[in-house]
């Protein structure tokens, strides 16, 4: 009778964690493709923004590939170099160095594009002085954002091409601007367009306006060189901050092992180095979001 009932438990109990792992599957299943989904869009977004001609399933396999080979490596050389190694250990800080590494593809593109909105904007200013004497020399806006076209100019000249290739479509000039404003996101140019559009509205004197703006950008230009040295501090101390606590690990593990066994050895000490992780995560983003100012 014993027997029988251990049985009938050891089944209930052995089904009872099928089904949870099947439905915990299942869950991950599902986020991993709503996030595989997300990814890809972003990606494909951040793509198009700095005009690069590769899919963006591409980018999330470099991803893979690059979490995957930060952790193997991590592993192995927390392997060769701690006198005090264990599978534990090394799979938490090989799995805290993948998740790490995730990303790096991703803000890759993103500081592209910021590099690519940068010297955009630091041309703008050269643009809109060609462009007014353009238009005192009797040429039309469109001829005179030809004239911008024509140049060799990376990425302004290929931000005109493209607003010229748009209008040549049969794209209206208000419609091929609000494109480019969209595809670059610089607060330079959405002056320039608004600018210009309301100027074509009301019959306003293009140069004049080209010539204040030009002013206006290199006086933002000027503030903005400003703000980043003054907060370049801050952000080196954030990226101190941040990776800090990872060498403190290191080091420890390897000077110290039979003190860090405890963190590696219980639930308790895993807990508290995620959460350790997680908190200098979020102080890092704060700082840095404390350290960036919008003019």
């Amino acid at each position: 009778m014993f027997f029988e009932s251990s049985l009938a438990a050891s089944i209930c109990a052995g089904v009872s964690i099928t089904l949870m792992f099947l439905v915990l599957a299942d869950f991950i299943t599902f986020a991993y493709a709503r996030y595989k989904d997300r990814y890809l869009k972003e990606t494909a977004v951040e793509l198009d923004d700095v005009l690069l001609q590769m899919p963006a399933s591409k980018v999330l396999d470099v991803s893979v590939a690059i979490s995957m080979l930060a952790c193997f490596l991590t592993i192995a050389l927390f392997a060769f170099y701690s006198n005090n190694f264990t599978w534990s250990k090394g799979l938490l800080v090989g799995i805290i160095i993948a998740i790490a590494a995730f990303p790096m593809p991703r803000l890759y593109l993103k500081h592209l594009k910021k590099q690519r909105l940068i010297k955009f904007n630091e041309q703008l200013e050269d643009a809109l002085g060609s462009m007014s004497s353009a238009l005192k020399a009797g040429f039309s806006i469109n001829q005179a954002i030809e004239t911008i076209a024509a140049e060799d100019k990376r990425p302004i000249s290929i931000e005109f091409r493209l607003l010229m290739q748009e209008i040549r479509l049969g794209v209206p000039l208000e419609r091929a601007l609000e494109n480019l404003n969209t595809r670059m996101g610089s607060d330079d140019f959405e002056l320039v367009a608004t600018a210009i559009i309301t100027a074509r509205q009301t019959g306003g004197e293009l140069t004049a306006i080209f010539d204040r703006l030009a002013g206006l950008i290199r006086e933002r230009a000027r503030i903005s060189g400003k703000l980043r040295a003054m907060t370049a501090q801050g952000k080196l101390q954030a990226t101190i901050i941040g990776v800090m606590p990872l060498f403190l690990l290191i080091m420890m593990s390897y000077a110290a092992p039979t003190a860090m066994d405890a963190f590696f050895s219980s639930i308790v000490g895993i807990m508290s180095i995620i959460a350790a992780a997680i908190m200098v995560t979020i102080g890092y983003l704060v700082i840095r979001k404390i350290t960036t100012i919008d003019i």
